[in-house]
């Protein structure tokens, strides 16, 4: 006998029953709290579901508030910025932009709507999950949460270079996060490390504090955004080492401190090394799907992204067969667009997935178990027998 007594989640069943009592089992489990994971909050806190949220407590990449936390400004979300409002000759209004959000800004806005409409948010990192049966089972902090539906909005944690070197200097002088640590570097020289749109956005960042940046790529091509590419490189304060990589970060000891003085540079073409002198490196190669607690539970691509069915955000168990009542959202299943404003989409879509898969698959409370399978036969008798008399059928 499972502990929570329930039945198996069978695909495409109708009715579950349990033993446990209705109020010891929430509607909905959000766990994760970027965009997707506090549009889910919101939307499903509209309709009513009460949803209980999870958003992680800062370790193991649990970081409450996702990637935004470390984003400076949210320059490509629509209609997030402050701003003044007049009237043009026909008195139709005229917005006008004074200043972009910062990433913490907008997830405090997030949050804040989400709780609005009756989302409870908790800064708890789960544990350990069972889906194998309804209602399901989220473990955090030693104790045990069930819900009907959960959706997971886990997103992803930034990359490192896996160097002994930078594990030795890291937050001595190596960070992943120019916001957090970017002040720090004030009137000082520092290195950023990658070439997609993250790496652009860290430099550019970066030069309001630095005396210069020094952007590390392996090739002279980039996987950023043509417009970001452009803008570091009218930026004066950047500097490029292309077809290059950093073998070693270098640095000094000084009693308890650390600080890092310059690194070793690997030149592709020619093979040669050379230290570059340096105040700090900062790494911005790319992000890992936070989903490690789901493996071997529900169905993951090789690098560890969640796999959904078709358009939809269901999820699929290891075996790929459908996993009842669970559902993925944001940068844990997308590794193709990963912006904000396609995880809070996906949020949205999770939301009203989880909101008709409650409906159309009750939970029979209070049950007991040998009594299960004759109740859900004659509750599914009753129903079908209640849609014929709807339709008029026979």
């Amino acid at each position: 006998m499972s502990e929570i007594e329930s039945a198996p989640a069978v695909p495409g069943g109708r009715f579950t029953t349990t033993r446990m009592k209705r109020v010891e089992v929430r509607n909905v489990i959000i766990i994760g709290s970027g965009p997707a994971g506090l549009t889910a909050a919101l939307y499903t806190g509209r309709a009513n579901l009460k949803p209980l949220v999870f958003e992680g407590d800062g370790f193991e990449e649990t970081t409450p508030g996702g990637q935004l936390m470390i984003t400076s400004e949210v320059e490509n979300y629509p209609g997030i910025y402050k701003y003044s409002i007049s009237t043009d000759e026909n008195n139709i209004p005229l917005a006008k932009i004074e200043e972009f959000l910062t990433g913490p800004e907008m997830i405090s806005i997030l949050r804040t709507q989400a709780q609005h409409f009756g989302a409870e948010c908790h800064y708890k990192r789960v544990e350990e999950v069972d889906f194998s049966c309804r209602p399901l089972r989220v473990k955090v902090d030693g104790e045990n949460h069930f819900a009907e539906a959960v959706i997971i909005a886990t997103g992803a944690s930034a990359k490192w270079l896996n160097l002994p070197s930078e594990e030795e200097y890291k937050n001595f002088g190596v960070s992943a996060c120019a916001t957090c640590d970017g002040a720090l570097f004030k009137g000082k020289d520092v290195m950023v490390v990658g070439g997609g749109d993250t790496a652009m956005e860290e430099a550019t960042y970066l030069t309001r504090h630095c005396k210069s940046v020094t952007i590390v790529h392996r090739r002279e091509e980039f996987r950023s955004s043509r417009i970001m590419v452009d803008r570091a490189r009218e930026n004066d304060k950047i500097k490029w080492l292309l077809n290059s990589r950093i073998v070693e970060i270098l640095g000094e000891k000084q009693g308890f401190r650390k600080f890092v003085t310059a690194v070793k540079i690997n030149n592709l073409k020619t093979g040669q090394d050379e230290v570059v002198p340096t105040d700090g490196v900062f790494v911005a190669i790319g992000h890992k799907p936070n989903t490690e607690i789901f493996r071997g539970k529900l169905d993951m691509d090789e690098l560890g992204y969640i796999r959904t069915r078709g358009r939809s955000t269901v999820c699929n168990n290891s075996n790929g067969e459908m996993t009842a009542g669970v559902f993925a959202c944001g940068d844990c299943q997308d590794h193709v667009y990963r912006q904000a404003i396609t995880a809070a989409g996906s949020g949205c879509m999770a939301a009203i997935d989880a909101e008709r898969f409650i409906t159309a698959n009750p939970i029979l409370y209070g049950i007991e178990s040998e009594d299960s399978q004759s109740y859900v036969k004659l509750m599914e008798r009753v129903s079908i027998a209640g849609g014929r008399e709807k339709s008029g059928q026979p």
